[in-house]
Order: C-alpha cells, then sequence, then structure tokens
C-alpha cells in the first residue's frame, strides 16, 4: 500500500459527529491512518480541509444529522476539485444506515464503511485509489473489537477506554441498537489491561465507555461486575481519576453507588439520562424506569456523595406528550438538580418504532416547550454553580482553553465534578493557552527549572472559585494572593515531551520525564512514533 507522494507521506484530517464513542472510534481511525504510514495534518491543513485523505465520522441520532453530513461533503467537494488524488471517506452510524445512499448522494465520496469493520479503513482508501471507483462496505457484526485496534490519542492525560460495544434495550427513539449491534462486552482483564497502559504512558484520567455503561458484565453473566471494575480501577496506582457515560437508570444498582463512595478516585459526576419526566411518555419509550425510581437514586447518589455533580438528558415533544405530561418533566428537572442537561426537541429517525406514532407533534409546540424546559434548566444550573463560589478545588489543566481565555490571560481545566474552570494565574505569571509554538516555549523546559507558579496542561492547579456562571467556574483567587498551588504529573511531563518531539526536540522520552507516545497505541503495547 502506498502512502507517500514522491516527496512527503499522505496526510489525514477525521471529522467528528456525534457522541464520546464516536470521539473514541476518530481516535482508532486515526490510529489506523498512521500505522498505514499516514500522517496528521497540520492545524492550518486542517481547518481548511486541506488534506490527501478526509474522513468523517458520522452520527445518526438527531435528525439533523444527515444535513450536518451533506454540508460537509457540500463543502470538501470543492476542495476535492482543487486536490487532485484527495479521497473523503464516511463511516460511524449514518454510514451503516444509508451505505450506498451516501454516494448515490455524494458521488465524490470514495469510502463509505460501518460500525463494525473500522479497521478496513485504510485497505478501503486503497481499494478506491487502485479501482478508480468508490468502495462501500457495510459489515453485519462486529468484525474486530474497536479496543484492539491501533489508537491515536487525542490527549495524553486522559483517554477512553471502552468497556462495551452495543446495546440491548429497545428504546422506541433509538436507532443505536440497529446500527450498534447487541452488547457485547470486553473482559476485566482486557479492559484493567488497556487502563494500566495508558497509566503508564503519562494518563492520569479514564473515562469507561459503554452505550449502557453499567449494564456491563450481563453478557459473562455478572450482574456486578461493573461495579467490581471500578473498584479495581481504584487499586491502579497513578490513576487519579475515573468517569464513566453513560448509564441506564434501569440497571443503576445501589453496588454502583457504594463503588463510587468508596473508590477515591472515581469522581463525584454522574450523566443520568431521563429523557422524560412523565410515566406515560417513558412507558411509550419502552425505558424500563419511572420517575419516581430516577430520583430515588438521584437521591441515594447524593446521600453516599454530597458534592455529586448530575448530568442528564432529555427529549421534548415525544409523539403523543401533553401539557401535563411536559409538566410532569418541568416537576422532575425541578427535583433532580442537574448541574447541566443536554436537551434535544424530538426528531423522528426512520426505522425506529417512534417514528411512525401517532401524535407527531407540532414543530411550534415542542420549540415552545423547549424553551421553557431550557430557561429552568439554565436557572438551576446558575443556581447549582453559585454554591460552588467559594470553595477551593483542584483543577486538572486543559489543553486548548476557553474562548475568552486569551484575552482575560485565563487557563481552563475541569473540577473534580467535571465543571469547567477558568483560572487565573499569578500577577506576572507567563501564561500560554495555546499549542507551544517553539522549543522556547517556558513549559517544555526541565520539571526542575519551570516556573513553580506556570502549570501544563494535565498538572493539578489548586484554586478557589470566586465566581460562577450556569456552564463554567472562574477561579480568580490567584490575582489577589488567595488559594493557588501548581502540582506537577507524569501527565504534564508526557505533555511536554510530546511537545517538544513535536517541535523536533528529541524523542518523546526527553526530559527524563518516560513520557506518553502521541501515535498509535495498541492495547498494551505502547509504540512511538519518531
Amino acid at each position: 500500500m502506498s502512502t507517500t507522494t514522491a516527496s512527503q507521506p499522505l496526510t489525514y484530517v477525521v471529522r467528528t459527529l456525534g457522541c464520546q464513542m464516536n470521539v473514541h472510534d476518530s481516535e482508532h481511525m486515526a490510529g489506523l491512518l498512521e500505522q498505514a504510514g499516514y500522517v496528521r495534518a497540520s492545524k492550518e491543513d486542517e481547518a481548511a480541509s486541506r488534506a490527501d485523505v478526509v474522513v468523517i465520522n458520522t452520527c445518526a441520532v438527531r435528525e439533523n444529522a444527515a444535513t450536518r453530513l451533506y454540508g460537509n461533503l457540500g463543502q470538501l467537494a470543492s476542495v476535492k476539485a482543487d486536490r487532485p488524488g484527495m479521497q473523503i471517506a464516511v463511516g460511524g452510524c449514518l454510514a451503516q444506515k444509508d451505505r450506498g445512499e451516501i454516494v448515490g448522494k455524494a458521488p465524490w465520496v470514495d469510502v463509505v464503511f460501518g460500525t463494525h469493520n473500522l479497521d478496513a479503513l485504510p485497505v478501503l482508501l486503497e481499494r478506491a485509489r487502485h479501482n478508480a471507483e468508490a468502495q462501500v462496505e457495510i459489515a453485519e457484526s462486529l468484525q474486530v473489537f474497536p479496543s484492539t485496534l491501533p489508537t491515536r490519542r487525542e490527549s495524553v492525560y486522559a483517554g477512553w477506554v471502552s468497556i462495551s460495544v452495543g446495546c440491548n434495550n429497545t428504546c422506541t427513539f433509538c436507532i443505536v441498537p440497529h446500527l450498534r449491534g447487541k452488547e457485547r462486552d470486553r473482559r476485566p482483564g482486557e479492559i484493567l489491561a488497556e487502563v494500566e497502559a495508558l497509566v503508564a504512558a503519562g494518563a492520569v484520567e479514564v473515562t469507561l465507555l459503554g452505550q449502557n455503561v453499567n449494564s456491563y458484565g450481563v453478557e459473562f453473566g455478572d450482574r456486578g461486575a461493573f461495579a467490581k471494575l471500578l473498584r479495581a480501577c481504584g487499586q491502579i496506582e497513578g490513576l487519579e481519576r475515573v468517569r464513566f457515560t453513560s448509564p441506564h437508570p434501569a440497571a443503576f444498582t445501589d453496588d454502583v453507588i457504594a463503588a463510587m463512595a468508596e473508590t477515591p478516585n472515581v469522581m463525584p459526576q454522574l450523566h443520568m439520562p431521563l429523557q422524560s419526566g412523565s410515566d406515560q411518555v417513558l412507558r411509550a419509550m419502552r425505558r424500563s424506569y419511572r420517575s419516581a425510581k430516577f430520583l430515588g437514586i438521584l437521591d441515594r447518589v447524593r446521600a453516599a456523595i454530597p458534592d455529586a455533580a448530575i448530568t442528564t438528558d432529555i427529549i421534548v415533544g415525544f409523539p403523543g406528550e401533553t401539557e401535563e405530561d411536559f409538566l410532569e418533566t418541568m416537576r422532575v428537572v425541578e427535583a433532580s438538580r442537574f448541574s447541566s442537561a443536554f436537551m434535544f426537541q424530538y426528531s423522528p429517525r426512520p426505522g425506529t418504532p417512534a417514528a411512525t406514532m401517532a401524535g407527531q407533534l407540532p414543530k411550534e409546540v415542542v420549540q415552545e416547550r423547549f424553551e421553557r424546559l431550557l430557561a429552568l434548566q439554565e436557572r438551576i444550573s446558575a443556581e447549582e454553580a453559585a454554591a460552588q463560589v467559594g470553595r477551593t478545588l483542584e483543577v486538572l489543566v486543559a489543553e486548548g482553553s476557553g474562548k475568552k481565555d486569551g484575552e482575560t490571560r485565563r487557563l481552563s481545566g475541569r473540577a473534580p465534578d467535571n465543571r469547567l474552570v477558568h483560572f487565573a494565574l499569578p500577577a506576572g505569571t507567563l501564561g500560554v493557552a495555546e499549542a507551544p509554538e517553539s522549543l522556547a516555549d517556558p513549559r517544555l523546559g526541565s520539571a526542575a527549572d519551570l516556573d513553580p507558579r506556570l502549570p501544563r496542561p494535565g498538572d493539578m492547579v489548586t484554586v478557589e472559585v470566586t465566581r460562577a456562571a450556569p456552564h463554567f467556574l472562574v477561579a480568580d483567587s490567584a490575582l489577589d494572593g488567595g488559594a493557588f498551588r501548581v502540582r506537577r504529573t507524569r501527565s504534564g511531563d508526557a505533555w511536554a515531551a510530546r511537545e517538544a518531539a513535536r517541535l523536533g526536540g528529541g524523542d518523546e522520552h526527553g526530559h527524563g520525564h518516560g513520557a506518553a507516545p502521541s501515535g498509535p497505541v495498541t492495547l498494551g503495547m505502547p509504540s512511538l512514533r519518531r
């Protein structure tokens, strides 16, 4: 397979539409391409879609998914016309669903592949190049468990780990089981080996992924497996933060709550999809719980973990939803005190039972209810965030920055409960939010010589929250001599080594840090990109 031109390797870009599972799948796609000899396009070329291969990893959950895909493809058509030899590949859930229809609507697409055969991407690209015609290959069942594939991790300090794929539920609004298949669980030893490999490579945070993450273990007959897995993660030296998404309320058991409360590195955060507060609507959705059970779970979580931040998903305007049903959702949201919520206006997905149900609601009715619910949740989010003012938090410094961090001189990161925190550095500290542009960047020096007030992505910073907004916290305590302390971590060391290597400053084990590789990583066998 030739992945080079006469002068240089072929470049690639992977665009991700959709959920965390798609984000992690995109890391596998990037890993496969790099293993095949491609190199990631520069940030400038990525922004302009100037790459030899552009892969779009699609979502099919919302009605606008197809609109987003074909909008992307329309923009790429003109780019491709000016770049002879450029290839466009479409993968993910919408590709699994629409198959050859994509090439029919966008004949400039070279490859279409599904959720079950990510590993075929490099071969399909080469075949399309050789045969000079589009290649559409959709497998009906999982060919290779994605976690065994090469992975180009986006972050050295935090990583996704899939513990299962697929879903056994039959929610009437959801097309995911049809596109992802029945639930398949990985063995605990394989999962823990991947987590240990990530930690050895510099990560301090791991998020366990599954369509219904707390159903883990059903396939091999252990309904307590998820709680056991959380506790096992607590025994991994160097792993400071464990998160998971998304659980299903029907399968959420007290042993999981106990494991969360009793395992120090499991974070006080829970994403618990509500979907509707109306028992009648939940029944029509085939969600096998009712509002009282949902609220009971939240009460038990908060009793065991008082500082827990709970987030959710809600669908407004499901077929047959009455005003009384909607008011039940408002009631449950008020009682739940979510720190934030992902709210969606119902849209019919072809192939789902809900798409053909009677009682499809007019757009204006759904919009009006959505705006009422949004206003309620914005108020609650603001009140819950305001309760954080005055608290001292340890923030994991993020790579990249908030939209206004450049002008405010703040950096950004995540609190233990996953709230976004923008924090100021002490006066006189040279704060840098963007990626290093040269080896002279003050964050890339020897750890012993760094300004002790200057954190790197992956380091931990202790600050006091000084004000709040519905969707973020501000911690400017350092500006008046208040709480501010930087704790160096292996992740910060790994980030510095990776960036130094990127800028030509030696291999990725520079600075004596034993840093993480930034190239493809196969489970249990980290490899270095030279």
